[in-house]
């Protein structure tokens, strides 16, 4: 019971700035937080100078991530493609409600790709019900598309995943997993869009196809 409720509370973020949710606010403090916090306002100020400007048209480029993915140039574009819930989390390292969100129960068939970029992130076939009220799946679909980060927001060390290109926030990992990895990957659904089987070949991820005999 302990640890059912500890697997629900390390999903959440406390942070009132970064969290999507109800949970109570905890004030951070500490070297590791402020280190943090300067790092992604130097990500933000990164993005916001390339190309010199914030308003240019995102770039649609191919990557090798395994579909069609894209690049949005600048937090600009990213605002005007995004909900605000979807920016929250991807852009400010929110998290969302538990048990309130688009995919903790999906049962469909398919892959769920990064709502930003389109890189290929988790497929149905490694998702499962970890009893959380969040999308989680024993790996990625490729590991090239992922970056785990140490994070130290909370009271205890946890590894931030976010997404290779996009440099997304995702959710966390725990190895608190099912067989055959032992691992949760703990997802929010803002951070995702979800292609069904029989769309894959149409919106250009074909060779997932395979995953789906």
């Amino acid at each position: 019971m302990l640890l059912s409720f500890l697997s629900l509370v390390q999903c959440r973020s406390l942070d009132s700035e970064n969290a999507w949710s109800d949970a109570p606010n905890e004030k951070e403090g500490g070297v590791k937080t402020n280190q943090l916090s300067e790092e992604k306002m130097a990500r933000n100020t990164a993005e916001d100078q390339i190309d010199g400007s914030a308003d240019k048209e995102s770039a649609v480029v191919d990557l090798g991530c395994g579909g069609p993915c894209r690049v949005p140039t600048s937090r600009g574009d990213r605002k005007k493609m995004l909900t605000p819930l979807q920016y929250k989390v991807t852009q400010e390292d929110g998290t969302e409600r538990a048990f309130q969100n688009e995919y903790w129960d999906n049962k469909k068939e398919g892959i769920y790709v990064d709502v930003v970029s389109g890189e290929p992130l988790f497929s149905s076939t490694d998702k499962y019900d970890s009893g959380t009220g969040w999308p989680s799946f024993t790996r990625p679909i490729e590991d090239k598309n992922v970056v785990e980060k140490e994070d130290y927001k909370l009271f205890m060390k946890r590894v931030e995943v976010r997404s290779k290109r996009a440099d997304s926030h995702l959710g966390h990992v725990f190895t608190d997993g099912p067989r055959p990895t032992g691992l949760r990957y703990c997802i929010n659904s803002a951070s995702l869009r979800f292609i069904p089987k029989e769309d894959l070949e149409q919106e250009g991820y074909g060779d997932y196809l395979k995953l789906f005999p």
